[in-house]
């Protein structure tokens, strides 16, 4: 690749500057918003890519992409141009890039008191690289010795990123190894870099195949530095400032757009297994299941159904119902509508060769085609050969639609489960419809799992537009946080992958998904022995997405009953996480509305403390919950390091309180997850403790942990039917609490907004049992609040 170097200033707008560099290319340096600039480089004056699919600040993008040059959601803030000993200065009040000579960029942001501070700057020598021949694209910044990365969406291994290779390349990693497998399934080419003194966000607008080098390579020619590199594309990142690491998480949940809002029943237990499916007789052994939930007592909301419902001999074909082995799916939809339960089923977006519709889509021009004949394009799937569809082709979208809607839908089917859509179609030339604007697919790879959610999703909305819609997607790309629910892939059985799966869960919390959990118990592999079952449940049931998942090398299934010895302690967790119900979907509404993550790794709110940056096993639900999952067999007690805070914390069962900043052990025996409560938060707590059911749910508790002392502390519950947009026009509760302690009295402040009314009329308020101190609620001395009649 050629290294970019001397360049003069061409032109200055009202939102960006232009430069000429090397008389052929134009650099662009846009000022979004007073913290977030933007660097674009339009290789000969022209863009590789006029579209994007992932820059979404302020609604959704259109179905064929966001031109480039659109600045709409942004608020363009005012910035002055300087020129000065050679140099072009872009500052806001908040940031500034200097462009030096030859082409390198340094960046300074305002600190608190005022002074200008250095924040990171490009490698002096050959930052900005493009290929002379048309593809290949590099950017180099330095490194220094105080940062800390993190990010990259689902990476294997430590959360801090540090050191290390990764590319993105969406594969169907089956079986992978959590410490050390890469790539996997999602492709977000963005990274936190945090510093004691600031954070910054930096975004690489490239939807193309690429490498993030952070440490791992060094060069004797060059100070140290980060790399990131495409194999085709545009050079085109977005940088942006944040006092604290979840300041440039929530930014980049901005940029890319808002978390999907689910339905409450989405929070529950899912079961699922490739076995059922498979079997000849699947129709029984799904409506068996129903009949083992019952007879075990296991709280569940919904079941997703594997692929084998399509097969042909042994091969999977999407839309096909196998009516051998599912004879009456309408009936068997009913039946588990009728115990409670919602179905997902498993698509696909690629049709095998032999498909019975193979040669109608083919027809219809609906595939990706081959880069050198008239042909579909064909690539491995599903141990034979597929074509891929299209979905930047709005026909192709269409019949998809209506394959939802005909096949899945209106056969009792809730939900929509896209699944093996990596997309590995590895001749990049291979030719995409692009909306009536040809694009080879080595551009837009990961936009085409993004653009199958988006039609699913619109196909649930639109058979049912009343209820909002929950979907789940393996692979993707930033911004798919906008549509669906999504998880770390098909792991591997073994305790390393229950302690790396975790990390690789704040992984991608940082990146932006928000609502997310893994295969409990394990995918692949051998079946997991009770300990290490029961360990991963009590981990999973702390997740946003609880699915127990299986495919077992000896055809066993994971299921909750499948230990009897340990099935109470199964029971035990999944109860519990149903009891938490109103707290999940509280989180589940605070990152739709507030960009908050819901699973934060400890340093997420305490960042002051130099522990919580340590690799560890704990992680918070929320900012209130503290979840020590027991990851190594055979053990009995687990240390935790209490995060050092202004309150302290309470053991969740004992209700023991321990100040922050140190080392605890607590018991461990297999049937107790520990956890810790934060010190000044409330808990809402249900006593369903079964499916979801607004008109049902009629019961609900606060738990008070308050501060030991002196302190104010609030916070929030939500409510709502569970499932439809009321939301959008005042038909929510929201239940605004604060918590006001002294020596003597627990002051409770209750004031609520909306117009819903829940089936539970009473909120019980409990307190720890050693608290002695007078509970006054708005001003008196009870312990429950009513509506107001």
């Amino acid at each position: 690749m050629k290294t970019l170097k001397n360049w003069t200033l061409q032109k200055q707008s009202d939102h960006h500057v232009e430069l000429l560099v090397d008389s052929q290319h134009t650099l662009c340096v846009y000022v979004l918003e007073e913290n977030l600039f933007r660097v674009l480089i339009k290789r000969k004056g022209e863009l590789a890519l006029d579209r994007t699919w992932s820059i979404a600040p302020q609604q959704d993008v259109p179905w064929e992409g966001r031109h480039r040059e659109d600045l709409s959601g942004f608020t363009l803030p005012g910035w002055t141009l300087t020129e000065q000993d050679g140099t072009v200065i872009v500052a806001t009040d908040s940031l500034r890039a200097t462009v030096h000579q030859p082409l390198w960029l340094e960046w300074h942001y305002r600190n608190a008191e005022g002074e200008w501070q250095p924040l990171v700057n490009d490698r002096p020598t050959s930052a900005y690289l493009l290929n002379a021949h048309g593809d290949g694209v590099a950017h180099y910044q330095s490194r220094r010795k105080d940062e800390r990365f993190y990010g990259l969406g689902d990476k294997a291994g430590d959360l801090q990123r540090n050191g290390k290779r990764y590319e993105m390349r969406n594969l169907d990693a089956m079986g992978y190894n959590a410490v050390s497998t890469d790539p996997l399934y999602k492709h977000i080419p963005f990274t936190i870099t945090r510093r004691d003194d600031i954070s910054f966000g930096l975004f690489y607008d490239n939807l193309s195949s690429c490498w993030l080098d952070l440490g791992n390579e060094i060069d004797n020619y060059h100070t140290a530095y980060r790399r990131w590199q495409a194999e085709a594309g545009d050079i085109d990142y977005y940088i942006f400032t944040g006092e604290r690491v979840l300041d440039v998480t929530k930014a980049f949940v901005r940029l890319t757009g808002k978390t999907l809002f689910g339905p409450k029943w989405s929070l529950g237990y899912s079961g699922s297994t490739m076995h059922y499916t498979d079997a000849p007789d699947a129709q029984n052994q799904l409506m068996n299941f129903i009949r083992l939930c019952n007879e075990h007592a296991i709280p569940c909301d919904s079941f997703q159904l594997s692929s084998g419902y399509t097969s042909i001999n042994g091969k999977r074909y999407v839309f096909n119902w196998n009516y051998d082995k599912v004879p009456q799916p309408k009936v068997m939809s009913q039946a588990f509508h009728d115990a409670g339960l919602h179905l997902a089923a498993n698509i696909k977006p690629c049709l095998l060769q032999d498909h019975p519709r193979y040669e109608e889509v083919a027809a219809k021009g609906l595939f990706i085609g081959d880069s050198e004949s008239d042909a579909p394009e064909r690539s491995s799937f599903w141990d034979d050969e597929g074509s891929h569809l299209d979905f930047t082709n709005p026909q192709t979208v269409n019949w998809w639609k209506d394959g939802v809607t005909t096949q899945l839908l209106e056969m009792g089917i809730d939900s929509t489960w896209n699944d093996n859509n990596e997309f590995e179609v590895w001749d990049g030339e291979a030719r995409c419809h692009g909306f009536g604007q040809q694009i080879a697919i080595k551009h837009i790879r990961p936009v085409m799992p993004l653009l199958m959610m988006r039609a699913s999703l619109e196909a649930q909305q639109q058979f049912a537009p009343n209820k909002r819609p929950y979907l789940i997607s393996r692979s993707g790309c930033a911004g798919m946080q906008r549509y669906v629910q999504t998880w770390s892939g098909d792991n591997r059985t073994n305790w390393d992958t229950l302690r790396y799966n975790t990390r690789m869960g704040l992984g991608m919390s940082l990146s932006g998904l928000y609502n997310l959990g893994h295969d409990v118990g394990g995918f692949s592999g051998d079946k997991p022995d009770p300990e290490l079952f029961v360990r991963w449940v009590q981990n999973g049931v702390m997740h946003p997405r609880f699915t127990i998942h299986s495919w077992n090398d000896d055809h066993t299934v994971n299921e909750p009953w499948m230990y009897p010895a340990v099935t109470p302690a199964i029971r035990s967790a999944i109860e519990l996480r149903y009891r938490l119900l109103p707290y999940f979907y509280t989180l589940l509404w605070q990152s739709h509305a507030d960009d908050e993550p819901m699973l934060r790794p400890t340093f997420l709110d305490h960042e002051h403390d130099a522990q919580t940056f340590e690799e560890c096993d704990d992680f918070l639900l929320g900012r209130d919950l503290l979840v020590a999952s027991v990851v190594e067999p055979g053990q009995r007690e687990r240390r935790v390091w209490l995060p050092d805070n202004e309150t302290g914390w309470y053991d969740f069962y004992t209700e023991e309180w321990f100040s922050g900043g140190q080392w605890i052990t607590r018991d461990a025996p297999l049937e107790k997850l520990p956890l810790l409560v934060r010190a000044g938060a409330a808990l809402p707590v249900s006593e369903r403790i079964t499916f979801v059911s607004a008109k049902d749910d009629d019961t609900r508790e606060l738990k008070l942990f308050p501060v030991k002392g002196v302190g104010t502390t609030s916070g929030l519950l939500f409510e709502d039917d569970g499932e439809s947009w009321g939301y959008q026009n005042g038909n929510a509760l929201w239940v605004e609490w604060e918590m006001t302690c002294n020596g003597t009295t627990i002051d409770l402040t209750i004031n609520t907004r909306g117009d819903y009314r829940p089936a539970w009329k009473t909120l019980t308020i409990s307190l720890p049992k050693d608290e002695k101190r007078h509970l006054r609620i708005n001003g008196q001395l009870i312990d429950a609040w009513k509506f107001a009649e």
